[in-house]
């Protein structure tokens, strides 16, 4: 799962990313509105925690930028403005959630995992991704099938997760690209290839069914085979 966190405050920026990353998520900062607003815009992000207070452009008229857009990624407002004219301004503009600073770690986690589930996409939960006869833990990045296990690296888990929430539909290679390694990195799509065939070799050693196919010029998919 790939987090956006919009807060100009650098020490809670830095420490909700690194909070947010020892739980296994994959997180991106962005410390201004304006620059905020253009990654949440891209429909990268599982989740948003977006603060109301920020240079450039506030957190609720970014929010309602995003609405309007049609976009309907899960936001978590984050904010030390307690007053209630305030909260009831970030829900009207389409905040999921509203949490008033100071919070402590675990109630941001809780509120996390609720927002993620709430949108079909949480890889936190104690469920396995399963598909044909392979079963991946998203707490360890443990994949199994049968009785035979390995453990992924990061990149794998993420690619591997895609591909199997998807059930078998076909995910294009730039997909991939942007949700795996971010809209800011230069991996290309000779990186995709290479995890690629990592999985495929993995896949094999676990002697599964599932298989990863190409479908030339679009992406890749899985299929089970007879």
């Amino acid at each position: 799962m790939r987090l956006l966190v919009i807060e100009d405050e650098k020490r809670l920026a830095r420490n909700l990313a690194e909070l947010l990353r020892r739980q296994g998520y994959t997180v991106d900062v962005s410390s201004d509105g304006v620059s905020g607003y253009d990654n949440a815009s891209t429909d990268l992000y599982d989740l948003i925690l977006l603060d109301a207070m920020l240079p450039g452009m506030d957190g609720f008229t970014l929010l309602r930028k995003l609405r309007t857009g049609g976009h309907a990624v899960p936001v978590l407002m984050l904010t030390a403005r307690s007053d209630l004219s305030d909260r009831v301004q970030g829900l009207d503009c389409g905040a999921d959630y509203y949490l008033t600073k100071p919070f402590e770690p675990e109630e941001l986690l809780a509120c996390v995992r609720s927002l993620l589930r709430r949108g079909g996409g949480d890889a936190r939960t104690d469920d396995a991704i399963t598909f044909g006869d392979l079963r991946l833990e998203p707490g360890t990045f443990q994949l199994s099938c049968g009785e035979r296990s390995l453990r992924l690296s990061r990149r794998e888990y993420d690619m591997l997760e895609l591909l199997l929430r998807s059930q078998g539909r076909v995910v294009p290679k730039e997909q991939l690209l942007l949700k795996v390694w971010g809209y800011d990195s230069d991996a290309e799509d000779n990186n995709v290839e290479v995890y690629i065939s990592f999985l495929r070799r993995k896949l094999a050693h676990l002697h599964s069914a599932v298989s990863i196919r190409t479908r030339r010029m679009v992406g890749y998919f899985l299929e089970v085979e007879a």
